[in-house]
């Protein structure tokens, strides 16, 4: 699959005049911990700017308030919270909202827990609907591959080269066609696969290796699925965004003093 600007903004689903919020995705995101608040900010950020109608994040009570005051246009919401984290009584409030959900994104910021774990395995276990795994979803899964073999709808795995050791490493194939999910494996030439079709992105740049950049990549990634975008072709658009966006930014501003934040504002010049 080769990708430009072009063939991206043709997959972008047409905006009916009569349309409303719904239309465009209803995405959950479960993101953040102390300490990380600016991954799930930047997740959420990076879902609105791809244009996801309705963007839902929960995270910790601890940094609720933090995350209401960052965010405007996200619903924001507490969820119970272990030392920072999202504890065990959360998995009872995320199966709530899961049936509304057209798309969900796990693992940005979240922290590594027995309790994390548990949240994370609910999600896959319960959501009817494809799921990106990002950051630290990706590790509490490390030992439990098993889930995502037992999984009936999309999995979106996102691991940079370190995580993806964690997972077990090998061939990206492989391993998608392994474990029955899409691989997004980060790295210069991010790989896309589902085992079967393979997407190599030509965009990006060094200046985009810095904290905070892959949240923003997995929340393009659960906005465009949110919006009815099969999942390969969104993982494979949303790296193709990401890393235009980034191309513009050192253009702009050069790769010393580029910022997730800056990738996020050019977003909209790249979908108009």
């Amino acid at each position: 699959m080769e990708l430009n600007h072009e063939k991206v903004l043709s997959i972008l689903p047409d905006r009916k005049c009569d349309a409303h919020k719904g239309d465009f995705g209803r995405v959950l995101l479960l993101c953040g911990s102390r300490g990380f608040t600016g991954a799930a900010a930047l997740a959420a950020m990076g879902a609105l700017r791809s244009g996801a109608g309705l963007v839902y994040l929960g995270v910790p009570e601890s940094i609720y308030a933090i995350e209401a005051v960052k965010l405007t246009e996200a619903i924001v919401f507490p969820l119970p919270d272990e030392g920072g984290k999202l504890s065990t009584d959360a998995v009872a409030e995320v199966l709530e909202k899961l049936p509304q959900m057209d798309a969900v994104l796990i693992g940005c910021g979240l922290g590594q827990s027995e309790s994390t774990y548990l949240v994370t395995r609910a999600v896959l276990e319960n959501a009817k609907c494809p799921v990106v795994v990002d950051a630290d979803g990706i590790n509490v899964l490390a030992k439990h591959k098993d889930i995502l073999r037992e999984r009936h709808y999309p999995t979106i795995l996102t691991p940079h080269a370190g995580e993806f050791a964690r997972l077990g490493g090998g061939d990206p194939v492989t391993f998608a066609k392994d474990t029955d999910c899409i691989l997004l494996l980060k790295g210069h030439r991010t790989v896309i696969t589902d085992g079967g079709q393979i997407y190599v992105n030509q965009t990006g740049n060094p200046g985009m290796a810095v904290g905070g950049s892959g949240d923003v990549l997995a929340g393009i990634i659960v906005s465009l699925i949110g919006q009815g975008i099969e999942p390969l072709t969104a993982a494979a658009c949303g790296a193709w965004l990401h890393g235009a966006a980034g191309d513009i930014c050192e253009k702009e501003i050069g790769q010393y003093g580029m910022l997730p934040t800056d990738m996020v504002k050019v977003l909209p010049r790249l979908l108009k």
